[in-house]
């Protein structure tokens, strides 16, 4: 028998498309054609062909990178030469000696994100941006992907799967919902540590109590010192600018360059808090429906005479979804081939619904062509966007394969990401009564996507194992170079208000505002933002403080459309779309926890 599930990733892990996209094409595409999910071909080459060694040794894989395994202690505070873990790190060399700037880190978010997997996919449009005389670094962060050991909760992976059909739905689908997820995170909770096996007394449970935030910032400055440069360049996405500030806060006389690009509140993540990282949401939703009705009947499915008309055409289509989900028979949709009947369901809406925001410009007119859809009972394009963004993976079989023994190159843990979070934020205490007020603020916050975002702080409750070694600020510091922090004017997960609070605590630290919607800077292609990336990185240059960059692309336009722009400012544009090419963001849409 074949199951089709809805997978469980969580906060901003990328799911990249396969090829580079055609600036001739617009960009409100058929929404089959809109991102695909690769699988990383390794080819002949394994990370087991590398024998973990204590320096950083290079060994040439997958065709023009190079990998190295990095061996360092499990206990940063207690080093010891029996508790080890192997750092997977991959790096795309400089093109260009000339001037050779050295390494630069990069970090795609998560936290749980594979660094490995970013590298293959994104060092090159990274690479034009900052300039082709930098090596492009990212490693797996411990528990995380290749390197060792990995994270992970489950007796099987048949268990993993069968947990995550039990989805109980976002908390505002029905009354008492809630309670239900709250519930449920508690017994994933137990789940996890009971395969794992700790002492609760002292919190400490195996690798999963030495995977904070804290440990992999060492682990970083151990790389550094290993590749012989004394100090750090980085460009951290998302979660990356809570590494990135982490770093900067513990050793800031080790910054040469450092971008955090969607900032992360550092107090509010290590206090568990996650309060206003919905500050904004609602201001990209609201944007959908300005866009929508600039863009035209031609542009937009949804168009309505005004935005308020087409927001309430939305309203209907959620709320309809509540009381008379959307059968989709077997095989209907294009994409994805379940031999099963399909629900359109408003909790499927609403993960939709959060999943666009964080891409407005590419994923915007397939939205509204799926809600369009919808109206007409239509979930075959829901099937198909979903499936196509990253949201929902096609059908699995029963008979899965346990993990295989070894290194393995994965895209994202989830185990992980709830393991660094809940270890970065502490204890999280919540009644079930005080969580439903933590839930109700949030929903108020954010009407568009606060039921979703819950699942942040839901999956620490219950949670037992804690960080060995945590760094709790404070996230200031006289860095041996100003930190440029990087925010969109309004982002779905990681609002200018979080950049702002962060670069409070860095003496002489710059934000650099993006005129666009969504998350982080690639959610929108800007030739301005990219040439003040391309200064910081080879010149060191700041922008004056809250400059303001405009985007060369708005939702439902073509970026062939754009006009004005110098050749240089158009190849900067083209590198920015590019790496946004390679770095869709996808938030957690199913219900593991």
């Amino acid at each position: 028998m074949l199951i089709s599930i809805v997978c469980t990733s969580l906060l901003l892990v990328t799911f990249p498309s396969v090829s580079a996209y055609s600036y001739q094409i617009p960009i409100n595409r058929p929404a089959e054609a809109e991102i695909s999910i690769p699988t990383i071909v390794t080819a002949e080459w394994q990370w087991v062909d590398i024998n973990p060694s204590r320096d950083l040794e290079w060994h040439d894989c997958y065709a023009e990178f190079q990998c190295a395994r990095l061996d360092v202690p499990l206990d940063w505070l207690e080093p010891s030469d029996n508790e080890r873990v192997v750092l997977a790190i991959v790096k795309l060399p400089a093109r260009h000696l000339e001037n050779y700037m050295g390494p630069l880190f990069t970090n795609p978010g998560g936290p749980g994100g594979s660094g490995v997997s970013h590298v293959l996919r994104s060092a090159k449009a990274i690479q034009k941006i900052v300039g082709e005389n930098h090596d492009i670094i990212s490693f797996d962060p411990r528990g995380i992907g290749a390197s060792a050991p990995a994270l992970y909760c489950w007796p099987s992976r048949q268990s993993e799967k069968l947990w995550a059909l039990q989805d109980v739905g976002v908390i505002d689908a029905h009354d008492g919902m809630v309670y239900d997820a709250y519930a449920r995170a508690s017994a994933s909770s137990n789940l996890c540590t009971s395969v794992v096996g700790g002492n609760e007394t002292s919190g400490i449970y195996g690798a999963f109590s030495y995977v904070g935030t804290t440990s992999v910032a060492r682990d970083m400055l151990e790389i550094l010192n290993k590749t012989g440069h004394e100090k750090l360049r980085y460009w951290g996405f998302s979660y990356g600018t809570m590494l990135g500030g982490m770093f900067a806060a513990m050793y800031p006389e080790k910054i040469e360059r450092m971008v955090n690009d969607g900032n992360v509140d550092y107090k509010e993540w290590t206090t568990c808090a996650h309060k206003n990282a919905l500050h904004d949401t609602d201001i990209v939703m609201e944007a959908f429906y300005t866009f929508c009705h600039s863009a035209g009947p031609s542009n937009c499915a949804l168009w309505s005479p005004t935005p308020d008309l087409i927001k309430a055409r939305l309203d209907t289509i959620i709320d309809s979804l509540k009381t008379d989900p959307i059968i989709v028979p077997a095989s209907l949709s294009l994409l994805d081939t379940s031999e099963l009947p399909e629900l359109i369901t408003y909790s499927s809406l609403k993960r939709l619904i959060s999943t666009s925001l964080y891409q407005p410009v590419r994923f915007f007119p397939s939205f509204a062509r799926v809600c369009s859809a919808l109206e007409n009972r239509d979930g075959a394009p829901f099937l198909d966007a979903a499936t196509a963004w990253g949201y929902k993976k096609k059908q699995f079989s029963c008979d899965i394969p346990n993990i295989p023994p070894g290194p393995n190159d994965v895209e994202s843990n989830d185990d992980a990401f709830r393991a660094i979070m809940c270890s970065d934020g502490g204890e999280m205490t919540d009644s079930v009564e005080e969580f439903t007020e933590y839930a109700e603020g949030l929903m108020e916050m954010s009407k568009a996507a606060g039921a979703v975002n819950i699942l942040f702080r839901i999956a620490c409750v219950g949670w037992k194992a804690k960080a060995k070694w945590r760094f709790t600020g404070p996230f200031e510091g006289n860095t041996s170079h100003p930190i440029l922090f990087l925010a969109n004017q309004a982002d779905n997960i990681t609002p200018l208000r979080s950049a702002r609070a962060n670069a409070k605590g860095f003496n002489n630290s710059v934000v650099l505002i993006q005129n666009s919607y969504g998350h982080t800077s690639i959610a929108a292609a800007s030739s301005c933002t990219a040439e003040y990336l391309r200064q910081y990185f080879q010149n060191g240059t700041l922008p004056d403080p809250d400059t303001k960059c405009e985007a060369d692309i708005v939702p439902f336009g073509r970026i062939d459309e754009v006009g004005g722009l110098s050749l240089k400012e158009a190849e900067l544009r083209d590198e920015m779309w590019e790496l946004g090419e390679t770095m869709t963001w996808v938030p957690f849409p199913g219900g593991r926890f």
